[in-house]
């Protein structure tokens, strides 16, 4: 009958349950796979920018298409382009293929040379880029909260931290920045608020929601999980304007098939596969009986997360314990946040600065969480076996939960790795410096931070470590400064010593800027400067003056112990060395990587006899089979991309 909106009867056997599962068993079985290799080799053509250039910590890049793969495109100079645009590049492959968040790409493409760029005329793209380009002038200067209220509203996390995005993840609440389906509901409930005036009835506004929609997803960069959630908001508009209603399942069900038809390729995209479980998860948790919206709020949380849980262990190997409480406390700050934020890009904007602290709000609780354990595969199991016992056997219900309670609260109350007191612990954190000094009492100190911003967070938790007395920044390169990123704001740090001026790196400008952002006391040690660290000593040997080369700037520093000395002698090169002289120590930490940067008679009149190097996969050529050789010949050798993390006790000869 025209006008008359029927449902569609549902079959028997509960099945938004069955189908739900069906997505969710499809997706996870499927799992991430690895991204195809794109042949190394001299390039020169057309590449389709799937994103906005960004500017990185080692400058720009961007996400492109060649043919049907996709490529990490690095920029020398930032072009000027955008998502849908067109640039004629030379440059090289190198065919390595990897991933970026949760899309993999097949090489990356090092330009040599842009050669010219058409932009996109697809007229979503520009109406979203001017989307974008108002988001970004009314929540400037951009702060984290800032940054992270920029996430909410359109997935941009470009000028978070790494160590911010990292730490989102690990709390489980980066789904609030990968645009789904609360962030399009929000957007079709806006357009109807300014439609609503205009005396427009729901058919028109259907129709304006399927005109705005490609907009949106065009602001959103086409995130898989933005393409997801428009898809299942277009075909309920679709079924409105054809007086049909579809049930929640359903929608999810045809949109994952429309997509996959359009995009077979999206079937082995881990944001896709993300977001469809996460869906079918919410869906199944929406449907269990609870009491209070609280109850409520949590089934839906524990639904995605369980569901989520298999493809987050294949794609990142952990899957955080508390996230549904988690989520349970971020979930209406971030929906706060998001309205705030999208009025105050419409207008009036002074409602930024509201939305940015509910932004911090949540960023803090995420900084917060991110160090709380996490699930392996085997913790997995047990807990789907408990909650499974619970389901089928509820007489057992108090046991399980008990034993549940109990194996949580065992996790949370774990300590670190012991260490001995007064050692000196080289970290295997790639290829990169990062070195604790435990001097006994809870008293610790460390050299440097590695590159990676959470790498080095994860080791001080693993040894238990909850306050730093000291931080001392060799000199700005990023395998040394980036790490230090992610420490401070995390792990309390009473003062740092550096000496990097005049040299300046992005990575060492982050790191300042977050330093002065959290207070933290600065200063340039002299030569000579001594630091007391509980049983441990840690007296500065230069550098003796300002180099042309970071290297050569490292501050270095012996570390006197009980019955022993280690040297860390940072990255430093034939020149600084010269000018140290005869420096002697039982154990050396061996510059630069074992780089051949250093001069063989230096290294022998230090007269250790262990030797270790920080190392990790490079194409550096590190460290140099020379300087193994030569080490070798006086006593023992260590290298920590082959030992791990390397304890050096300074309290036994």
């Amino acid at each position: 009958m025209t006008g008359v909106r029927q449902a569609l009867p549902p079959p028997v056997s509960r099945p938004w349950l069955l189908a739900a599962l069906g997505v969710w068993l499809v997706v996870s079985w499927l799992g991430p796979s690895q991204p195809t290799p794109i042949q190394a080799g001299v390039f020169d053509g057309e590449v389709t920018l799937l994103r906005d250039v960004v500017h990185g910590r080692f400058g720009p890049w961007a996400l492109g298409r060649i043919g049907q793969g996709t490529v990490l495109v690095d920029f020398d100079d930032a072009p000027g382009a955008a998502r849908g645009d067109t640039v004629e590049l030379a440059g090289t492959l190198d065919g390595v293929p990897g991933w970026i968040g949760a899309t993999g790409y097949g090489s990356t493409l090092d330009v040599i040379a842009v050669e010219r760029t058409t932009p996109s005329t697809f007229l979503p793209h520009r109406v979203g880029r001017a989307i974008n380009e108002r988001v970004e002038e009314r929540l400037q200067p951009f702060d984290p909260g800032r940054a992270l209220l920029a996430g909410f509203l359109v997935g941009e996390t470009s000028r978070l931290a790494e160590s911010d995005v990292e730490a989102m993840r690990r709390s489980g609440l980066s789904h609030f920045v990968a645009v789904s389906g609360s962030n399009v509901a929000l957007f079709l409930a806006l357009l109807a608020v300014v439609a609503g005036p205009l005396g427009w009835g729901p058919r028109r506004r259907a129709i304006l929601g399927l005109l705005a929609l490609p907009i949106y997803v065009a602001a959103t960069r086409f995130e898989p999980s933005v393409l997801r959630a428009a898809s299942m908001a277009g075909l309920a508009l679709v079924g409105k304007l054809c007086g049909v209603v579809l049930e929640t399942w359903q929608l999810l069900s045809l949109a994952v098939v429309i997509l996959l038809l359009a995009d077979p390729g999206l079937a082995s995209n881990l944001g896709f596969q993300l977001s469809v479980a996460a869906s079918a998860g919410v869906l199944v948790g929406s449907r269990l009986p609870a009491r209070g919206w609280a109850h409520r709020a949590l089934l839906v949380s524990l639904g995605a997360q369980l569901a989520v849980a298999p493809l987050l262990l294949a794609g990142f190997g952990s899957v955080p314990v508390l996230s549904p409480i988690v989520n349970l406390v971020a979930a209406p700050l971030v929906a706060v946040a998001t309205v705030l934020g999208a009025v105050a890009v419409l207008w009036p904007g002074f409602l930024v600065g509201p939305a940015a602290w509910l932004a911090g709000l949540v960023l803090g609780l995420a900084r917060g969480s991110a160090g709380w354990p996490q699930l392996g595969s085997l913790h997995l199991v047990l807990v789907v076996s408990m909650a499974a016992v619970v389901v089928r056997f509820r007489s057992l219900r108090p046991v399980v939960t008990l034993t549940a309670t109990g194996l949580l609260l065992v996790a949370l109350l774990t300590p670190g790795r012991d260490l001995p007191v007064g050692s000196v612990v080289v970290l295997d954190i790639g290829q990169g410096d990062a070195i604790l000094l435990d001097g006994g009492e809870g008293r610790y100190a460390l050299i440097d931070g590695g590159p990676d911003e959470m790498a080095v967070f994860d080791k001080l938790a693993a040894y238990g470590v909850d306050e730093l007395e000291l931080v001392v920044l060799t000199h700005v390169h990023a395998d040394h400064a980036g790490g230090l990123i992610g420490v401070v704001g995390r792990v309390p740090v009473s003062q740092v010593w550096e000496a990097a001026a005049p040299h300046v790196t992005e990575a060492s400008s982050l790191l300042f800027d977050e330093l002065a952002r959290y207070r933290v006391p600065v200063d340039v040690p002299a030569t000579g400067a001594r630091w007391e660290l509980g049983v441990l000593e840690i007296v500065v040997e230069g550098p003796r003056r300002r180099y042309a080369s970071p290297n050569d700037q490292s501050v270095v520093v012996t570390v006197h112990g009980p019955a022993r000395t280690m040297l860390l002698a940072g990255d430093i090169e034939r020149h600084a060395q010269a000018d140290l002289g005869d420096l002697r120590a039982d154990v050396l930490k061996v510059p630069h990587h074992g780089a051949a940067t250093s001069d063989p008679g230096w290294l022998e009149t230090v007269g250790a006899d262990l030797a270790v190097i920080s190392v990790g996969a490079n194409d550096y050529g590190h460290p140099a089979p020379w300087v193994i050789d030569l080490l070798d010949d006086g006593g023992r050798v260590l290298r920590t991309d082959t030992t791990g993390d390397i304890v050096v006790d300074l309290t036994t000869p």
